[in-house]
């Protein structure tokens, strides 16, 4: 399995000055801009740790997954939340020739923990050697408002520890960050039959 991120975050729509201020770096003095490269590192690194622990995009965009096989021929979990739309699903066979199914095979089960598509007969099977490409659309915001303030606030305090740290080797998860991005962490329980 593989996924790969289809488009990246915009420079403009990162809050810099709100890390800035966050920092309090203006406070008396003019800015300048001197330090956005350095802060938008951070803020981009502060992003990326949040998304990873607690699988979800905080900022909507692009993703193509590819896999091998169904997790089960009536569902696949998604892995990452919330989704807002699924584009396409293709089989690709072992010679690269791909077939989209239909959109009306398959529907998108939204759920803010883990999200799905479900078939609506059965997911058909790629060929012996081949895969399947799942392009799909998934975020909170199309900015940095339409994000939920408990994680916009998780993003500047991750930021703000990095870039306090820097040439420290120092940087963790920041005090508070944890507590703020709980909410949001899917609890997986294995073992358990029902």
């Amino acid at each position: 399995m593989m996924m790969v991120e289809m488009s990246s975050v915009s420079s403009a729509l990162l809050p810099i000055t709100e890390l800035t201020d966050h920092l309090r770096l203006s406070s008396g003095f003019a800015d300048d801009g001197s330090q956005d490269a350095q802060l938008e590192s951070c803020l981009r690194a502060a992003l990326a740790a949040i998304e990873a622990r607690i699988g979800k995009a905080l900022y909507r965009r692009g993703f193509s997954w590819h896999l091998s096989h169904w997790q089960s021929v009536t569902a696949q979990v998604l892995p990452v939340a919330p989704v807002a739309s699924v584009d396409t699903v293709k089989l690709v066979s072992r010679a690269g020739a791909e077939t989209v199914l239909d959109p009306g095979s398959y529907r998108l089960r939204v759920d803010s923990h883990r999200p799905a598509i479900e078939a609506v007969s059965s997911l058909p099977n790629p060929s012996s050697g081949g895969s399947i490409e799942i392009e799909f659309t998934a975020g909170y915001g199309l900015d940095w408002h339409g994000i939920p303030a408990d994680l916009r606030q998780a993003v500047l305090l991750q930021a703000a520890e990095l870039y306090e740290a820097q040439g420290t080797g120092e940087a963790g998860m920041a005090c508070g960050v944890a507590v703020l991005i709980e909410p949001y962490r899917s609890v997986r329980m294995r073992g358990l039959s029902g």
